[in-house]
């Protein structure tokens, strides 16, 4: 059989030397595309082993499309671009970056979004450009210290959010029904039922990932629950909100404000896209372009760790972070 060929499918990190550098030092064919099809992946290599993907999606056309595939690899840590059930059906490993790779950086972002609408930091800056200058423009703003922060997701990424929050003097609550069944435990963090958080939390900061369960969790219903004058805080997927919601819900004043890294339109998917979300047009709202997990570091860590994930695989030696029912190595009769 041929060498194995490992194939970026899309990346936007400028270049794709890194994972070149890593691949070719092992022997084995690379190529780097920048699809935004599944049929544009496959008619350029038809003979690929494996696709490191950063927002591609690989589904059925990809699976079905390429007889060699044996590994799929994300750039990071959510997978919900892959049809996971057909590739392992398949016998296809799946795997990813575990979180920790950006696990600082994302929290101190989530931090970063809930301080600038505690500081009223919004309105400030809306003030003073248009010739305002009071300190009363943002009023009222309240004392961060003893502000209830309820997280929604209380995995690695959210402990570290609930622990920087502490830090500033909140008391923080938690929902997230499989860590707490797995026995979690954060040091001063209460578990609470979804309800129960909604209605008692001054910002509510989501931290779970995307799934069936979580797609459209925070919608209207959900809104209506939550705390008067509360702050909705998303460093997880755009999906999980409903934004027509928030904004109905920021334009009635029940919302003081949003904060979103992601937005269900998930633009970084899109190959030719203009804003459409009603948040661009909605006061007291920040978003970001899907970054808080860029940093240099984490980035450099992250293109290393896919890229000698596929390497591994195709050497016949194990891989590190395979999702759940994924093989962990190759039969041995496939070549190295």
């Amino acid at each position: 059989m041929s060498t194995p060929h490992i194939v970026v499918a899309d990346h936007d990190y400028g270049d794709a030397e890194i994972e070149r550098s890593i691949v070719e030092a092992a022997g084995l064919r690379f190529t780097a595309l920048q699809a935004r099809s599944q049929a544009e992946i496959v008619a350029a290599v038809p003979d690929a082993t494996c696709l490191i993907t950063q927002y591609s999606r690989i589904g059925a056309e990809c699976i079905d499309g390429l007889p060699h595939l044996n590994h799929i690899a994300r750039y990071g840590v959510g997978v919900d671009i892959v049809d996971v059930p057909l590739a392992l059906d398949r016998g296809i490993v799946v795997t990813n970056v575990p979180a920790d790779y950006c696990l600082n950086e994302v929290a101190d972002h989530a931090l970063a979004l809930m301080l600038y609408f505690a500081r009223g930091l919004d309105r400030y800056d809306a003030a003073t450009r248009s010739g305002t200058w009071r300190w009363q423009s943002a009023a009222p703003v309240h004392r961060l210290a003893g502000s209830t922060v309820g997280i929604i997701g209380l995995g690695r990424i959210g402990q570290a959010v609930a622990t920087r929050a502490q830090a500033f003097g909140c008391e923080v609550i938690a929902y997230d029904p499989y860590a707490e069944a797995a026995g979690t435990v954060v040091e001063g963090v209460e578990w609470v039922g979804l309800s129960e958080l909604l209605s008692s939390s001054a910002y509510v900061l989501l931290q779970a990932p995307l799934t069936e369960q979580t797609r459209g969790m925070i919608d209207a219903a959900a809104i209506s629950r939550m705390r008067d004058g509360a702050v909705l805080i998303n460093t997880s997927r755009g999906p999980m909100v409903d934004t027509h919601a928030v904004r109905d819900a920021i334009a009635s004043g029940k919302l003081r404000g949003a904060g979103f890294d992601d937005l269900p339109e998930e633009p970084s998917k899109q190959r030719d896209w203009s804003p459409a979300d009603p948040l661009f047009s909605t006061p007291h709202t920040l978003i970001t372009p899907h970054a808080a997990y860029y940093s240099e570091e984490s980035i450099a860590f992250c293109r290393e760790w896919a890229a000698t994930e596929a390497v591994l695989l195709a050497t016949g030696r194990e891989v590190r972070s395979p999702l759940p029912g994924s093989r962990t190595r190759l039969r041995e009769e496939t070549p190295a």
